[in-house]
């Protein structure tokens, strides 16, 4: 039974591998990669951000007639996230960093414009000095005037450092913390005058409260006497509010009818009239004073 997995082939005796036809691929083919933005670049068309990290699906080719070292040099292609436009970068192996190429601008290049601007300036140095002997000499000053002034600073730093190695740290750390106990303090004296005063404060704007309330207030009625009673007010409320000196004299009247009896007719004639308070008791007592004589004729 033969293996499932074939691990070696067979080659008939007469196998010839340069009868074997070969793919031929144009140089400039281009493959499907997937790979991520090399740097932060921001989009000519729409002006969209395009961040260091993000994902595509980008186009990959070899650059022709372009090499370093016999290193080749990529291209790719992206697409922006916003409008679509095309956007290709390079590598750039001298400077194992990306280049942008176009579809878009780079952003924070501060280093790297940096560096270059330093490789400029010690290029065009190195071109003064070979071809002028002058400039050599006084470029070797400079420098040695720059390491003079390097080694004086560092010199003085060394003497504060020694001058500084005989301070008692101990006394200094004692010396702050009582400064710092002095402050608190003093922090605290200030805390308890300010409570006091608006403590202060507080109790005389309650005073002048109290005393505008007390301004605005009507003043109290002052206290009304009793009024006394009348000494005949009980014999008003016992008589039924007849006067006293009326009362006596009905009282008189009907004595004198039961003690003479007379006709009905006479008896109704002999009914006093209402009283009237414009009629005085005594002209009342005459009334029925009469009234009983012409009762005693009839």
């Amino acid at each position: 039974m033969s293996e499932r997995k074939v691990l070696n082939k067979y080659y008939p005796p007469d196998f010839d591998p340069s009868k074997i036809p070969k793919l031929k691929l144009p140089k400039d083919r281009q493959y499907v990669v997937r790979l991520m933005a090399p740097f932060n670049m921001r989009c000519k068309t729409c002006g969209e951000y395009i961040y260091k990290g993000k994902k595509f699906n980008a186009r990959k080719e070899t650059v022709q007639n372009e090499a370093y070292l016999g290193l080749p040099i990529f291209r790719f292609y992206i697409k922006c996230t916003r409008c679509l436009a095309e956007i290709t970068f390079k590598t750039d192996p001298e400077n194992t960093d990306y280049s942008m190429e176009h579809g878009a601008t780079r952003n924070f290049q501060a280093e790297k414009l940096l560096e270059e601007e330093e490789k400029r300036v010690q290029k065009e140095r190195e071109d003064e000095e070979l071809n002028n002997p002058m400039k050599v000499l006084e470029n070797r000053t400079k420098d040695s005037k720059l390491e003079m002034e390097v080694l004086e600073n560092l010199q003085e730093l060394k003497d504060l450092n020694q001058r500084q190695a005989h301070v008692d740290f101990e006394a200094v750390l004692r010396q702050h913390r009582l400064s710092e106990e002095e402050r608190q303090k003093q922090e605290q004296e200030e805390d308890e005058r300010e409570t006091a005063a608006l403590v202060e404060e507080a109790r005389k704007r309650r005073l002048l409260e109290d005393s505008d309330s007390e301004e605005d207030a009507p003043a109290p009625a002052p206290p009304r006497l009793a009024l006394r009673p009348k000494p005949t007010a009980i014999l008003d409320e016992v008589m039924g509010g007849v006067p006293p000196t009326r009362a006596v004299g009905l009282r008189l009247g009907r004595l004198a009818l039961a003690s003479h009896p007379g006709p009905v007719q006479s008896r109704k004639e002999a009914v006093p009239a209402p009283w009237t308070p414009g009629t005085s008791s005594l002209s009342q007592l005459g009334a029925y004073s009469d009234s009983e004589d012409s009762s005693g004729s009839n």
